[in-house]
């Protein structure tokens, strides 16, 4: 695998005016350091496999090369007189483990190439709605498909779609792609493929499944590390509370810092829906994010909470990936993740694109060691602190807040040091607020 530098500006980057047009119009200032760093080896037709976190512009940097490439061939056929026919075949395919995150793929590549004038046909394809009608979009082919592997399976095997001319593969979220649930669909995707395509891979973070498909399918890529667990734009922050107790202080944080969007992570769909209700008896009114609802749902309410109409919105992990909030002031963590890796795609929701972010996770004592878990995983550590008011007992404390000291000397070697209670300081908190 080679490294590359970093291009300063658009510009540099060998992108064409279309385009350079377009991320003028959105006030895309400077390419961030995956696209500086990613763009030209796409464009120059190498694999590549990047790790960047959430929200450092990861869409933008495989949509431009793949939109470059298509414009400019349908450029050249049409100088040659060539007739472009798609039949019902697909150029360049991006997968994605979510309906969310496929919509907003996809959305974002058509705003990118606005100035193609429509020469460029993009599509999403995911469940939980009518196969039917996006079988009729199919017809005649696209340029651009993004799709979850089930849906896309469903559609090949009505010869909707074809893979066989894919001449660029994304995966999106490479590591929840290649997470159990999705591993077969993928290979049976993989094996509909033609063996030489470019293959862009991305994720956020690098298990060993990921790095074993490096090996197998990519051709001497480019890779590009970026991740960076302690960013600057995001705090990170751990409050140890009670067993019993963290919806009150969940409340508490909520009515003393008047988020106007909070993004509250739990494990289940019945959570959600049980922590709503108990919000709702201490006077804060919450909306919930879950698979259970069906699509059209999950999308009213995924449109009002980025609107800012709707302040509190608690959500199962599949708001982990593929929630793209500007100005998110808050995650929060009131269930840890099971997995180590869904911790920095959650966290990631908040603190995007340069933006100031605020990441808490609320602890018991059944919390502590599986939090001691992720910290290793994600290579970061972070003090435990209390909220006063809501200070851990006395026995609690000492198995979540004395944890990491050394072995306690046997009984009579000494006096017990009570641990420092650590309060909120209003000040804290201050740059972490969304702006009026």
């Amino acid at each position: 695998m080679t490294t590359v530098t970093t291009p300063a500006n658009f510009t540099d980057l060998g992108l064409i005016p279309p385009l350079l047009a377009r991320l003028t119009e959105l006030e895309y200032q400077q390419p961030t350091p995956i696209q500086a760093q990613a763009i030209p080896s796409v464009l120059a037709g190498r694999d590549l496999i990047a790790g960047a976190n959430t929200g450092s512009g990861k869409t933008a940097t495989f949509a431009l090369p793949i939109l470059q490439h298509l414009f400019m061939q349908q450029q050249t056929e049409k100088s040659l007189s060539r007739k472009s026919s798609k039949g019902n075949y697909v150029t360049g395919l991006i997968l994605v483990p979510t309906r969310e995150l496929a919509k907003q793929v996809a959305d974002s590549i058509k705003s990118y190439a606005v100035h193609f004038n429509g020469v460029i046909k993009t599509l999403a394809v995911f469940g939980g709605v009518s196969a039917n009608t996006q079988m009729l979009a199919l017809r005649g082919g696209t340029d651009i498909l993004v799709a979850t592997p089930g849906r896309l399976l469903n559609l090949i095997s009505t010869n909707a779609i074809k893979l066989d001319r894919v001449k660029t593969l994304v995966l999106d979220e490479a590591d929840r792609m290649l997470s159990l649930g999705f591993t077969d669909e993928l290979s049976a995707l993989l094996a509909l493929l033609p063996k030489k395509k470019q293959i862009l891979l991305f994720s956020a973070t690098f298990p060993e499944q990921v790095q074993a498909l490096t090996q197998e399918l990519l051709n001497d890529p480019v890779e590009i590390q970026l991740q960076s667990s302690d960013a600057s734009t995001l705090v990170q922050r751990v409050f140890t509370v009670n067993k019993g107790g963290k919806t009150a202080l969940l409340a508490h944080l909520i009515k003393q810092h008047q988020w106007r969007q909070a993004l509250i992570f739990v494990n289940a769909k019945n959570s959600c829906n049980h922590l709503a209700e108990k919000l709702s008896k201490r006077g804060i009114t919450a909306e919930v994010f879950h698979g259970d609802k069906g699509q059209g749902a999950r999308n009213r309410v995924l449109d009002a909470f980025k609107a800012g109409e709707i302040d509190v919105l608690i959500a199962t992990d599949i708001a982990a990936r593929g929630i793209d909030i500007e100005k998110l002031p808050v995650v929060i963590n009131f269930d840890l993740p099971r997995s180590p890796s869904d911790y920095m795609h959650r966290i990631g929701r908040s603190g995007r694109a340069g933006e100031v972010g605020l990441a808490l996770s609320l602890i018991d004592h059944e919390d502590y060691h599986h939090f001691k878990v992720i910290e290793k995983k994600n290579k970061i550590r972070l003090e435990r602190e209390q909220v006063e008011g809501f200070e851990v007992d006395e026995i609690t404390g000492d198995s979540i807040l004395a944890a990491d000291k050394p072995m306690a000397k046997p009984e009579g070697s000494g006096k017990k040091k009570r641990k420092k209670k650590t309060t909120i300081n209003a000040d804290i908190w201050s740059g972490y607020s969304e702006p009026e």
